[in-house]
């Protein structure tokens, strides 16, 4: 399956890393292609620049975001949750028709430092903001409460044995979803229900980053036990 992965970030590349060894073909998007591979310092989080990165991983494709979206069957969306919206909104809406969009961004507003506010609260979410700017695609959320690493490797604690949410209106593109999901090696994938249940995981993030805080490391999860 061709995957378009938006953003190039650390979640982005995790993603590209297992999707690629799964077999897929993937394309990461970016706004300017010529000015992520010139970049040579490392980000904000410490992860090396993009072109470092990709010298180990050269058959995942890089293109602009339109010619991301174009590309994938599957589309994710990893960017940062102040211009998901915006850069969805912008693209060709031919290229997303129809599609699934995986939906694993957070609206964390980081301006006033840690820990961050939420941009988006008070009966919505970022994943309702995305399903109304691209009505003609498959917004899927997930994956959003838990670290780039456990996202796509989630064996690496307690055997697998935690959960993931799911949200979205359409019954078929969550299953796709799901198929995903367990190819990584999910084994508890809770299915919340519509879009707007959205607003549940993405109002987790707060606590999410005081447990990481307070447990000094980001490998953690939640567990449901009913």
């Amino acid at each position: 399956m061709k995957i378009g992965i938006m953003g190039t970030g650390i979640v982005g590349r995790s993603h590209a890393e297992k999707l690629t060894e799964l077999g897929h073909e993937v394309m990461i998007g970016t706004r300017s292609v010529e000015k992520t591979m010139a970049e040579d310092k490392p980000d904000g989080m410490g992860n090396v620049p993009f072109r470092d990165w990709h010298k180990s991983n050269q058959t995942v494709k890089l293109g602009t975001f339109d010619e991301a979206a174009r590309f994938g069957e599957i589309v994710y969306d990893v960017l940062r949750g102040e211009v998901a919206v915006g850069v969805f909104a912008s693209l060709d809406k031919e290229s997303l028709s129809g599609k699934i969009v995986v939906d694993i961004a957070n609206a964390l507003d980081f301006s006033q430092g840690m820990p961050p506010l939420l941009l988006v609260h008070d009966g919505n979410s970022l994943g309702e903001q995305l399903q109304k700017a691209i009505p003609g695609a498959k917004v899927v959320k997930t994956l959003n409460t838990v670290s780039a690493q456990l996202q796509t490797n989630p064996m690496m604690l307690n055997d697998g044995d935690h959960q993931v949410f799911m949200s979205g209106n359409d019954p078929d593109a969550k299953k796709s979803v799901e198929a995903i999901l367990r190819s990584y090696g999910w084994k508890n994938i809770l299915d919340l229900g519509d879009i707007t249940t959205a607003r549940g995981t993405e109002l987790l993030m707060p606590m999410w980053l005081r447990l990481w805080g307070a447990l000094g490391t980001p490998l953690f999860n939640y567990k449901i036990i009913k």
